[in-house]
């Protein structure tokens, strides 16, 4: 069984589950459960894309990361943005807490899931395509994580089951 201090942090593109997969997976471990994303908002008091369409993606991933290392939770599932990776401090700090499960899509699933791009707070550099973008985080997501769970076509309760899984070999 998962040690009672230790925390599972999913990591992941837009679309990829993290928020879905990370509450179903809270509540079948008895664990707490933090977004990333909803942590940023509280803390600022703004909305993602908000932030994005007024100070840029720099400061929104300074801000991410200083949110990420405000973190020091006890037996929580934490949902990250996609982002995250950006930073190496972040996911340091992150890795420290606990077991990294990178959430993996494939670009035609990744593009299936999003229908919100325009409002949904996804962090894309100036001039970056979301293909640009995909390319640029999967080999972070795939240096950071401890392990990855493919989930293009699964449905988050077989996700759920293999993080379970992967958990209790811990």
């Amino acid at each position: 069984m998962i040690h009672t201090h230790r925390n599972i942090i999913l990591i992941g593109m837009p679309g990829a589950g993290k928020s879905t997969v990370g509450v179903l997976l809270a509540k079948a471990l008895g664990m707490q459960f933090i977004d990333c994303d909803i942590l940023i908002q509280q803390q600022t008091g703004r909305k993602l894309q908000e932030i994005l369409d007024t100070d840029g993606p720099d400061a929104f991933r300074q801000i991410e990361e200083e949110a990420i290392l405000s973190l020091h939770p006890r037996h929580c599932v934490i949902a990250t943005g996609g982002s995250v990776v950006w930073s190496r401090a972040a996911m340091e700090h992150l890795k420290s807490l606990g077991l990294v499960v990178y959430l993996e899509i494939s670009y035609p699933e990744m593009e299936k899931r999003i229908r919100n791009i325009t409002t949904r707070g996804i962090v894309l550099m100036p001039g970056q395509t979301l293909r640009g973008m995909y390319e640029s985080r999967v080999p972070l997501y795939e240096q950071y994580a401890d392990y990855t769970i493919p989930c293009s076509g699964e449905d988050p309760e077989s996700v759920v089951g293999s993080i379970i899984t992967i958990s209790r070999q811990e």
